[in-house]
């Protein structure tokens, strides 16, 4: 620790001992201090440390309080390297070392605050660990409860992905399965319908038969040519020989037998529904008008009378006893006969 140097001289000796406020009249005359003196005068008063001007504290203020922190943390002991005994300080009664500073501007300096004077390197450095390494679990806390709900999100989504898929699996195959027992019921239903109109054919065949056997489809109904005076033909040829038995197609009642022109030999069954049968070109008949028949019974014979180049049976169906006639081949398959 350096010693204290000697006290500069000082620039004037008053007669009488300064103080601040007012003069004091129990102390004795000015004298320079010395504080390697072996008695020190008592100090009475408050004393307070002047201001330099222009403002601000002198810049052995810094000093100065540092001074007095150090006296006071040594116990108020302070010793010279002179080879002489430690001197006793004795501090004035000071209320705090902020009251030595004014409410001016706080001088320029350090800005290292009092309470880290005490701290040393290894310590500021630990603290400043100490934050770094909460700075770091905090950061890594947050992008772990980040990842955290995004791995909750996205098993969220994936689930809702899947009910979602499985929800249009199952509707498809729903779907699939209506369709297919849509078309199960409608093809049963098909085929329900095909095995009723069979039965239906097959109980109409016992009561209608074909109007004549061993013969030929010659000409159809509708048939464009030359031969007919109407331009088209307007029945159903069976070409069969001379003499063929013809038959009646259904139980009747005979309504018409004779000689009519170009038909030749005819003759008309009427049915119980109003449906007229015609035979022409017979070469003979066989009942009589206003006789009953049955299915099957033989009415006349094949020929080739009237307006006919060759031996046939030619068949007219006049629905309800109308002029025009239908085809005889849809009214023949409608019975459940196939000519």
């Amino acid at each position: 620790m350096a010693s204290n140097p000697p006290a500069p001289e000082a620039p004037f000796k008053p007669g009488d001992t300064v103080a601040y406020g007012a003069g004091r009249t129990d102390e004795g005359p000015f004298e320079e201090w010395n504080p390697t003196a072996e008695s020190l005068r008592p100090v009475r008063g408050r004393h307070r440390v002047s201001k330099q001007r222009g403002g601000g504290l002198a810049r052995s203020s810094t000093v100065l309080g540092v001074g007095v922190i150090a006296a006071v943390g040594a116990g108020g002991m302070a010793s010279a390297q002179t080879g002489k005994p430690p001197v006793s300080i004795s501090m004035p009664d000071l209320p705090n070392v902020g009251s030595l500073i004014s409410d001016e501007e706080t001088p320029k300096g350090s800005s290292t605050p009092l309470s880290t004077l005490g701290m040393t390197a290894a310590d500021t450095e630990q603290g400043t660990s100490g934050a770094g390494e909460a700075l770091r679990t905090r950061i890594m806390a947050q992008v772990e409860q980040q990842q955290s709900q995004a791995e909750t999100k996205a098993a969220a989504e994936a689930v809702a992905a899947a009910e979602k898929q499985a929800a249009e699996a199952a509707a498809k195959a729903e779907k699939e399965a209506k369709a297919k027992a849509e078309a199960a019921k409608k093809k049963a239903e098909e085929e329900a319908k095909k095995k009723a109109e069979a039965e239906r054919l097959a109980e109409l065949a016992k009561q209608y038969a074909l109007p004549t056997s061993s013969y030929t489809i010659s000409s159809t109904f509708g048939q464009a040519g030359a031969y007919w005076s109407s331009g088209h033909h307007t029945g159903l040829d069976f070409a069969a020989p001379t003499g063929t038995l013809i038959k009646a197609v259904h139980t009747g009642t005979i309504t018409s037998a004779g000689y009519d022109g170009s038909y030749g030999y005819k003759t008309v069954l009427t049915l119980d529904d109003g449906t007229e049968i015609w035979y022409a070109h017979q070469s003979s008949i066989s009942v009589s008008v206003g006789q009953k028949v049955n299915t099957g019974d033989v009415i006349g014979r094949v020929g080739s009378t009237g307006n006919s180049t060759g031996a046939h049976l030619h068949l007219e169906v006049h629905s309800g006893g109308s002029g025009s006639g239908i085809d005889p081949m849809a009214w023949l398959q409608s019975k459940g006969l196939t000519p």
